[in-house]
């Protein structure tokens, strides 16, 4: 029976799957493990009175789940995997919907959901199926009017920006439109389409921030310290001190302080505690591991003669980068603090179990067709 969902064989696994990507992937998970350990054990032991390993050993579970959740989706069937879309799309989609009813509030934004053994962050999950949902689209034989299914992606773009402004989750906004547009404009669409539909998201969220400002006065806020160099952002301003501090080698593994000066570092600034440990050396690297993955999936992709698999790499791989860079740019004080986690790195089980989804799809998309 599992025949019918799954092509596995383990010489043809090896010998159909890129390998470099495959290694890439590991080699990430790997250096999560250990700097989420790196990252978390002062913070257990220190300051929640907890074994030093407590947030170590989480994370750990969530990382053999998601290696493991990796695997499955990497041997699906490709057939089956299409038809499996859909509905997991719209089963995260629902779950977004839950989150400003019963979810869980955290520091002023609503963006979990607790379900009693973790908190579950919808989005996440939501972004990969995302992806692959708009590449269908974009690539319907049965609709030939381009324009219309530029506008239904945009429609299905908007819903999810509705609900994410509204938890606020600016972040996450940013990641999926920058992420659409790159798609779309892939796909062939024209450059005054692109500057139309980026100019109606401007006003829909400018229309937010005006008429809620009770709500979204924290995003004017950020947005008015970042462009103010003489306030600075308390957060972003420390973590680029200690990218400064840490040098080209490091302080040293566990002789970094962000970590205890700054409350999320684990998550938000996990880059600048590795560079303020173990040098911006270590620091470039991971980009160029995050780099070479996306060099091997673009690569992957032109190689592509359906359009569907084309775009969808390229989605997928677009997800990638853009959260990477995002998180470097709040951590280097580029950009704006927007609470995004880097893939891999970051401690969090939302946030690697939606790394893990993300990387078996690459990795099914990226085999010689078995099927």
């Amino acid at each position: 029976m599992l025949k019918n969902f799954f092509n596995f064989e383990i010489s043809d696994y090896w010998r159909n799957i890129d390998k470099r990507i495959l290694f890439g992937f590991f080699t990430l998970f790997f250096l999560g493990l250990f700097f989420s350990f790196s990252s978390t054990s002062s913070l257990a032991g220190e300051r929640l009175n907890k074994t030093y390993y407590f947030f170590f050993s989480k994370h750990l579970i969530f990382a053999f789940l998601s290696i493991t959740a990796m695997f499955i989706v990497s041997i699906i069937k490709r057939s089956l995997f299409e038809k499996m879309i859909i509905p997991f799309y719209i089963l995260f989609f629902i779950l977004l919907i839950l989150v400003p009813i019963v979810g869980l509030e955290v520091k002023g934004a609503q963006r979990w959901l607790d379900l009693y053994i973790f908190r579950l962050q919808p989005i996440e999950l939501l972004k990969p199926f995302f992806v692959l949902i708009t590449a269908k689209i974009l690539t319907v034989k049965n609709l030939q009017n381009l324009q219309i299914k530029y506008l239904l992606s945009f429609i299905l773009l908007s819903s999810i920006i509705i609900l994410l402004i509204d938890q606020p989750d600016l972040g996450q906004s940013i990641l999926l439109i920058g992420t659409w547009m790159s798609m779309i404009f892939i796909s062939g669409v024209s450059i005054k389409y692109i500057i139309g539909f980026f100019l109606t998201f401007l006003i829909m969220v400018s229309s937010f921030l005006y008429l809620m400002p009770e709500k979204f006065g924290y995003i004017i806020n950020r947005i008015l310290t970042f462009l103010d160099p003489e306030k600075g952002d308390f957060q972003s301003s420390k973590a680029l001190d200690a990218i400064k501090l840490g040098g080209l080698k490091g302080q040293g593994m566990g002789e970094g302080i962000l970590k205890d000066r700054v409350p999320e570092a684990h998550t938000d600034y996990i880059i600048a505690v590795i560079a303020e440990e173990y040098g911006s050396i270590i620091s470039i690297l991971i980009v160029i591991i995050f780099l070479y993955i996306a060099f091997r999936i673009v690569k992957n992709s032109i190689e592509q003669k359906e359009e569907f698999l084309k775009l969808s790499l390229c989605g997928l791989a677009s997800l990638l980068i853009f959260q990477t860079f995002i998180h470097i740019g709040v951590n280097t004080s580029l950009l704006p603090t927007t609470g995004m986690t880097l893939p891999f790195l970051s401690y969090g089980g939302s946030s690697i179990v939606s790394t893990a989804i993300l990387s078996g799809l690459i990795l099914n998309l990226t085999k010689r067709k078995l099927d």
